[in-house]
């Protein structure tokens, strides 16, 4: 049964249409993410579909006694309860079912036990059940923990959380309710990976609707089974995961572009005959004809939106020694903590490296450390040659706080007027943009002109801080695309599990106060992780006498691309000081990696012109065969030599 159908809903802001003809059908396990770019509508349909704002166009419906839960980037207005009060305050329906209940079973203990007391009573019963029974509470401080609270947490005042902590409470408020539609606006904002894959994991075992909006790529494949796109005031519903949903959608654009071209042609054509036949007597009626069908045409046009995407790329690095950061027993620690105690750490020349690990273990502090914005209370840390550092926080305090956006490019660029508005027009800050009061700018806004900063300072070495914060699934990928290009090194800390596993060649993970380095992406990383776990679970059930269990360790999960990890060897956790460097190189290593992606696309195109040499066509005359052959050797020689060059790198 359908938990809740929207039938051509629609919504007007300020007199003019923001969305129209929005339908959609959701049962229970149904997971529907919104896509959308920012003003498109989506944190406005989700209060929509809470009943919270009014509704324009069309009728939605909701299964009768159906329970809803909105969870959105608003603060708590209560601020004067404890977590644990505002958590269970979610929960006032279940409350009172107990309540219920109790009255009940005092009627029958009173000697009441007539058939509609007792039939009450089953029927109260069954709703707790449904609920979680009388252990509801219990789940719901297991979601608290599960969101990167601790027991210490739960008696403590909001008034003494941060926002990004007021903001993980929030949610477990919404989930404790054990809602039947549960809506979620950026649920992934302020969690670490540990709460991530804790919230996915609950998500998709979750008997209820869920309507979602999020930027990680990563957690909407994991999560979602159909996507509603908003886009210029329409919609569209696909059935399928996100991924799929990507894939349909750039088909789309595709053939969006070969219809407007095809049009094109044909109007110019028309147009042409107009022009020059128009004067002649003898061709008039035809060109009048011909004026009427160019009026009549429809012309097929993109939303003006859809050339305001990200675009960019780092320049060509300048090449630095082999080694750029070497630390040997250092001791990383913030006042009246230590958080590493014999941090050993390396990175060499090419290498883009994914530091990962819970909130609160010290990455922060470890790449302040590296770049200079912290001592080093103890240890070495040694510094490479020709080092051009470019670092990138994720507060972007450097910004300053006085003047424009242009005034804040060219005070930390040195680039002329012109030049300066030059670079910020491929970050999305053209015209009155440009102008734009630095204090006004949003999160996204501000990532966007510490990006076009980092770009133009030509940095050889980069260490990232969460650089996706605020950007959207377009501008993210645009990230991923540059840092795939750079020929530079690169430390990189992110929750965009999809960042880490196209960018890095290796991940360096804080595992109990330790650095542990692991040969590939996220994806590596995770299926060593899940080997780990299944062993040690294995080892555990030995020795308390159990069989073990069958089946392979759990399969790494499909990355927020879409892409199912490839068959890449991931080394167990090792200790990282100089000694255990491998024999290969990193750089060799990286090498190796890029010529495996050449030689994928150089058989694919070796593939594609086979099926097209397949049509006989192509044989027809001497000429077109000869052609035929060149091309076909040329494909097989590009194959062949990829193949050569990859041996003599990989040995």
């Amino acid at each position: 049964m359908a938990v809740v159908i929207a039938s051509d809903i629609g919504k007007d802001v300020a007199g003019s249409p923001l969305m129209r003809g929005v339908s959609f059908k959701l049962e229970r396990r149904d997971r529907m993410t919104l896509s959308g770019r920012n003003g498109a509508g989506k944190t406005t349909l989700l209060r929509m579909i809470a009943g919270q704002t009014p509704i324009d166009v069309g009728e939605l419906v909701h299964q009768k006694g159906a329970k809803i839960a909105l969870h959105d980037q608003r603060p708590p207005r209560e601020q004067n309860l404890s977590l644990r009060d505002y958590v269970l305050s979610g929960a006032r329906e279940i409350v009172e079912v107990e309540q219920e209940l109790a009255r009940l079973e005092q009627r029958m203990a009173d000697g009441d036990y007539e058939e509609s007391t007792l039939n009450a009573y089953a029927r109260a019963q069954a709703r707790l059940e449904h609920f979680g029974g009388y252990r509801w509470r219990d789940n719901a401080q297991s979601m608290l923990h599960g969101l990167g609270f601790k027991d210490a947490d739960l008696d403590r005042e909001l008034s003494t959380f941060s926002g990004g902590q007021l903001t993980r409470g929030s949610l477990a408020r919404a989930l404790a309710g054990a809602p039947d539609l549960l809506l979620l606006d950026e649920p992934t904002n302020h969690l670490d990976i540990a709460s991530l894959e804790w919230l996915e994991q609950y998500l998709v075992t979750m008997d209820a609707a869920v309507v979602l909006v999020a930027h990680d790529r990563w957690f909407l494949e994991s999560v979602g089974t159909a996507v509603l796109e908003l886009e210029a005031g329409r919609s569209r519903f696909f059935a399928g995961p996100w991924h799929k949903w990507r894939q349909e959608q750039a088909a789309r654009e595709l053939a969006l572009g070969r219809a407007i071209d095809k049009q094109q042609a044909e109007i110019a054509r028309l147009e042409k005959f107009v022009e020059r036949f128009r004067a002649k007597a003898t061709k008039a009626r035809q060109a009048q004809s011909r004026v009427k069908r160019l009026e009549r045409i429809e012309r097929i046009e993109r939303d003006p939106r859809d050339n305001e995407g990200l675009s960019f790329q780092f320049q060509r690095s300048e090449r630095t020694g082999r080694v750029i950061f070497e630390l040997e027993d250092g001791r990383i620690e913030v006042p009246g903590k230590v958080l590493l105690p014999h941090a050993e750490l390396w990175l060499e020349r090419g290498e883009h490296v994914a530091l990962v690990g819970p909130n609160g273990t010290g990455k922060t502090t470890l790449i302040d450390t590296l770049a200079g914005q912290r001592p080093l209370p103890a240890g070495k840390l040694r510094t490479g040659h020709n080092i051009r550092l470019g670092y990138l926080s994720q507060h972007a305090e450097d910004l300053g706080t006085t003047g424009s956006v242009l005034d804040a490019c060219q005070r930390a660029t040195r680039l002329t007027p012109n030049k300066a508005r030059a670079l910020l027009g491929r970050f999305l800050f053209s015209g009155e943009e440009a102008q734009k009061p630095i204090t006004g700018l949003s999160g996204g806004e501000r990532q966007r002109l510490s990006l076009a900063i980092l770009v133009s300072s030509g940095a050889n070495v980069l260490i990232l801080d969460e650089p996706t914060n605020h950007l959207d699934v377009e501008s993210r990928e645009a990230l991923e695309d540059a840092l795939e290009q750079f020929d530079g090194s690169l430390l990189l800390v992110s929750h965009d599990r999809a960042l880490l596993d196209a960018v890095g060649s290796r991940t360096v993970a804080i595992e109990d106060g330790r650095l542990n380095s692991y040969e590939g992406g996220w994806a590596d990383y995770l299926r060593v992780r899940e080997e780990r776990r299944a062993a040690e679970q294995a080892a555990r059930d030995r020795a308390a006498g159990k069989k073990p269990k069958g089946g392979a360790a759990k399969a790494a999960p499909t990355n927020g691309s879409g892409n199912g990890a490839g068959p890449k060897k991931a080394k167990g956790p090792k200790p990282v000081p100089p000694a255990a460097k491998p024999a290969l190189s990193k750089n060799a290593q990286r090498e190796a990696k890029r010529l495996e992606r050449e030689i994928e696309k150089a058989e694919a195109a070796l593939a594609e012109l086979e099926v097209e040499l397949a049509d006989p066509g192509a044989w027809a005359d001497p000429g077109r065969s000869a052609d035929s052959s060149e091309r076909h050797a040329a494909a097989k020689r590009a194959v062949e030599e990829l193949y050569a060059r990859y041996e003599a790198v990989a040995g």
